[in-house]
């Protein structure tokens, strides 16, 4: 078949506002004589993106597209809702397509599932970046340069690579749109091609299609750090600390991945964790934490273990164990999940409500795939409804602030929204305590030592998409009282000795394993390999990690050290000694080698 069959969209009640809107805008865009080839389609997460792609050949009657997405996720739910034998096909669940017509024939490209004749006899060919372009691709050179007269780009903010150019210039005649949740590329330029239809997000809130959110910008009345210009300790006002997050990279670095700071982000998250929790009695509700890197993870996690919450970590060197981590999400079975930079585009859990920030963000699109993990609403359709929130957490020394500010020129109608996220700053107490811990344990993770921060607020903004809100805030103010001192108390958040010390065991053991494949990778080791055992039975990874924990152990507590009963002083201890024990055995391995 061909996309020129007539389906139902224009009135089709079923569609939300944005599929209808923007397929229409699509249809006249390419009926005009001289219509630009790309263009851009700007919708936020949770607004039917994946069905706006499946309708938009219907809209200029194209012969066969092209569907690429960033990854195998997003190709496999594309290829789901498109494929007619699909439980989720689109045109049957939302009444497009009538049932006595006939389906688009949809081919998914993948390595071993895929063929030739799958890719020509198919409407539609879905496809990730890989599979069809740079070195690994199988596909392209044996396709006629005009064989697909459309391509559909998924998440386009990834557009500027050049695998993606090289699929353009391979079909110089195919019309282009591509879709993103944002109009920045992740370079921090705008996505490729006119952008012709975008859906604010208020809109989106006001429709009940994504939660209302709120932010919360941690800021310490003092803040003492080590410069590491001249060695000399320095204590700073909030002011400087603003100041020195946007323009100093080392120090943003230091106030998201040093306790002393983390401890702050870290109880403020659970503290609007539970106030959200009982506000809506939805104890489903979690907090999604993003990292700088492999060790971070490890560190924001035993820092919410340490607090008593159930809390993991995915990174994309995990593999299979990122499988049962998401196992446990979706059976509700965490309360916080960790990740740097792993659940981007693709990743959907509606009951993730506290973004907290513990990553540094250079560009606008990174931020805004970020925090669109927790803009899916929970009750669809409802506007107001009170799980329909979220709320986002970061520190003013990490220069989020300024994230939010390139916001505002998202279009005219979401200036006026992230204008009303980030008012002046309303100084509310912040009186979570943290947790007292000596330094060092964090495996020198921070470019910027962080001593102490004192007098610790939070900058409280209020909910967007919310009349009621507002309403009550100007009762407020005609009674004379200020958001400070309406603001209620955040829980004091307490720790147990045994949390504490089943944390740091857990981290213990994550640490060494990421210690262990860094030794490897140092040395051009093959972690799969069994070179390194004298006896040649035990693969290099398992016997390196094993190495080290004999090490760790034996320093801390001798040679017949039993770590389950470890003392929270020996668990400290160990985290301490880590690094010169790593650093000891990777010159005794290069000594060692041939």
């Amino acid at each position: 078949m061909s996309f020129d069959q007539e389906i139902t969209v224009a009135d089709n009640q079923q569609l939300r506002i944005p599929q209808r809107e923007g397929w229409v805008r699509i249809r006249d865009h390419f009926q005009q004589a001289d219509a630009t080839r790309e263009v851009g389609i700007v919708l936020p997460v949770g607004c039917g993106k994946s069905g706006l792609i499946a309708i938009t050949p219907f809209a200029m009657g194209a012969r066969r597209a092209l569907i690429i997405a960033p990854g195998t996720r997003i190709r496999g739910q594309l290829g789901n809702d498109l494929r007619a034998n699909s439980a989720t096909n689109f045109y049957d669940r939302f009444g497009v397509i009538s049932g006595d017509q006939e389906l688009p024939e949809t081919t998914i490209i993948a390595s071993g599932r895929v063929n030739l004749d799958d890719i020509r006899h198919a409407d539609f060919s879905v496809s990730n970046i890989q599979q069809i372009a740079g070195n690994e691709n199988r596909w392209l050179d044996d396709l006629e340069a005009d064989f697909f007269d459309l391509i559909l780009v998924d998440e386009a903010h990834h557009n500027t690579a050049e695998s993606w150019q090289q699929v353009k210039r391979r079909f110089p005649s195919a019309r282009i749109v591509n879709f993103s949740a944002t109009p920045s590329r992740a370079d921090g330029g705008l996505m490729e091609g006119e952008i012709i239809y975008s859906f604010p997000v208020l809109r989106a809130i006001e429709a009940g299609y994504v939660k209302r959110l709120r932010a919360k910008m941690l800021r310490p009345t003092e803040l003492r750090y080590v410069d590491r210009a001249d060695g000399q300790e320095r204590l700073i006002d909030a002011d400087e600390v603003r100041r020195l997050g946007e323009s100093d990279a080392e120090f943003r670095r230091g106030i998201v991945m040093s306790d002393q700071t983390l401890c702050s982000i870290v109880d403020q998250s659970i503290g609007e964790l539970r106030r959200l929790r009982k506000e809506t009695r939805e104890p489903r509700l979690k907090i999604i934490a993003s990292a700088v890197n492999y060790d971070h993870c490890i560190q924001i996690t035993e820092a919410f273990r340490t607090r008593g919450l159930r809390a993991a970590y995915v990174h994309s060197r995990e593999g299979q164990a990122n499988d049962r981590v998401f196992q446990q999400l979706e059976n509700h079975e965490l309360d916080v999940i960790v990740q740097a930079r792993m659940l981007g585009e693709g990743f959907d859990h509606r009951y993730l409500a506290v973004a907290m920030v513990g990553s540094i963000f250079a560009n606008l699109s990174p931020f805004v795939q970020f925090v669109g993990r927790i803009m899916r609403a929970i009750e669809q359709n409802q506007p107001g409804h009170p799980t329909n929130q979220g709320v986002v957490v970061f520190h003013v020394g990490a220069n989020v602030a300024r994230r939010w500010n390139d916001f505002r020129q998202f279009s005219e109608a979401d200036q006026g929204f992230f204008a009303d996220l980030l008012p002046e700053v309303e100084d509310v107490n912040f009186t979570g305590d943290t947790v007292e811990r000596e330094l060092g344990g964090g495996g020198g993770l921070a470019p910027v030592e962080i001593l102490e921060e004192r007098g610790v607020r939070a900058a409280d903004m209020d909910p967007i998409g919310d009349p009621q809100a507002a309403a009550l805030l100007q009762q407020l103010a005609d009674l004379g009282i200020t958001p400070d001192q309406a603001a209620q108390e955040i829980r004091r958040l307490r720790t147990t000795r045994q949390d504490r010390r089943e944390a740091r065991r857990g981290s213990l053991n994550d640490r060494v394993q990421n210690e262990s494949g860094g030794i490897l990778g140092r040395l051009g080791i093959a972690p799969g390999g069994k070179t390194l055992d004298p006896r040649r039975r035990t693969r290099n990874f398992v016997w390196t990690a094993s190495e080290l924990h004999r090490r760790v152990n034996e320093r801390v507590g001798g040679a017949a050290a039993d770590r389950q009963n470890f003392t929270l002083e020996q668990l400290d201890t160990a985290h301490t000694a880590l690094p010169e024990i790593v650093q000891a055995f990777e010159e005794q391995l290069r000594d060692a080698a041939p």
